[in-house]
């Protein structure tokens, strides 16, 4: 990309935020049949004006609605797209065992899962979250509009789940045809995002570090799939769906290697194997990168970042209660920014600063009934994350 992006505020969170007890409640309600979808509307917009308030509270800049009005993170592209078709008991061998999540799935003994499988044309049905930006914004007050952001499904979500299962060849003869109509609505619905006033949306992708992990690169390999084309073609995905992208809208991608239940991840391995196409090639403004553990893998990759994109470094649990040492905090973050200040593209230590965010390393709740920490051990990550770079930078 040639155009320079600031970074956002400082101090970041990853979307989805800890889900009252009386929500999850009315959801089940809701699910039983004995509420309306408006009734549950009114019980969202509840928890949402709280969440709000307890970001601005943390001191967090950039707002989100928490993903309340979703089951899981990825909800709201597919499930809204002409050509899609629910299965609630999809047999297993429809998943691809390569994959880390549905493996892990798989050995848990699960009979079958839900899922979503296109048998037919692809084409964007109905909006896919113009509606919950617009519900947030009437929660919010319009200085807060521009800071507002959506979390967004990754584009090849089902397709590396599903591989040949993914879509049937009578309506598309390869992957291109098929990404082609994903990408359409994706540019569709980014434009649309735009008009309605969102200046922020962030990729969700934990499949993206599953590239990361040796388990499914021999596990692809052994499958006859060639795991580097299969990272080059959702590069070009990327690429396709962001095209006509706004200039001042912002696009971020988040990365990681697992959030479900419990904190329960699904691989592991460094960014080393992706960098370079992950932060030269796919034409996002920065990246939200999963760092708070070992799993990870070291700062090194870091050094390929460009001078022309921002960095937000997870270095706060969103799975424990227990909060990070401000002070190695601190030391992380200057690491990282001599890493990359000696990198690829040469820059001072102080213009590498400048380049970096820090945040939780996912969001709270990638899934509705979300980790083992409280409301309350919520808000102290984010005020820890707030504190943090205030100390680091005088601009926070």
């Amino acid at each position: 990309m040639s155009l320079k992006i600031n970074p956002p505020h400082r101090a970041e969170h990853l979307g989805s935020l800890k889900r009252p007890q009386y929500l999850l409640k009315k959801r089940e309600e809701l699910d039983e049949k004995k509420c309306t979808t408006e009734e549950l509307q009114v019980v969202e917009d509840e928890a949402i004006r709280a969440i709000v308030q307890m970001q601005r509270e943390a001191g967090i800049k950039t707002i989100t609605d928490g993903e309340f009005r979703r089951h899981m993170f990825f909800d709201g592209v597919f499930d809204n797209m002409n050509g899609m078709k629910y299965f609630p008991e999809a047999s297993l061998h429809l998943f691809k065992d390569y994959v880390p999540d549905t493996s892990a799935f798989k050995k848990l003994s699960f009979k079958n899962a839900a899922t979503w499988l296109c048998d037919g044309k692809l084409s964007r049905a109905r909006p896919f979250y113009v509606p919950q930006f617009e519900q947030l914004k009437a929660l919010t007050t319009p200085d807060e509009h521009p800071r507002l952001k959506i979390t967004m499904c990754a584009p090849e979500w089902y397709h590396l789940r599903h591989g040949e299962y993914a879509y049937p060849k009578s309506v598309y003869a390869n992957d291109e045809e098929y990404f082609a109509d994903i990408a359409i609505a994706y540019q569709q619905e980014i434009q649309a995002l735009y008009a309605a006033g969102c200046r922020h949306i962030q990729f969700d992708d934990p499949l993206l570090a599953y590239f990361c992990a040796e388990s499914m690169i021999s596990g692809m390999q052994e499958a006859g799939i060639d795991p580097d084309a299969m990272l080059d073609l959702y590069v070009r995905v990327y690429n396709d769906c962001l095209k006509g992208k706004p200039a001042d809208m912002v696009a971020g991608l988040h990365l990681c290697r697992g959030n479900f239940k419990d904190g329960m991840h699904f691989s592991e391995g460094g960014y080393d194997r992706i960098a370079i196409k992950l932060f030269q090639h796919i034409n996002v403004d920065g990246y939200y990168l999963e760092y708070d553990t070992p799993r990870a893998g070291s700062f090194e990759p870091l050094r390929f970042l460009p001078k022309n994109k921002f960095l937000v470094l997870g270095l706060v649990s969103s799975k424990l209660p227990q909060l990070e040492d401000p002070e190695e905090l601190k030391r992380k973050v200057r690491d990282a920014a001599t890493v990359i200040a000696n990198g690829e593209e040469k820059r001072t230590v102080e213009e590498a600063l400048n380049q970096i965010c820090i945040s939780p390393q996912c969001g709270f709740a990638s899934h509705s009934e979300g980790n083992k920490v409280s409301e309350e051990d919520v808000k102290r990550k984010l005020t820890l994350c707030v504190q943090t770079s205030k100390q680091l930078w005088s601009d926070a």
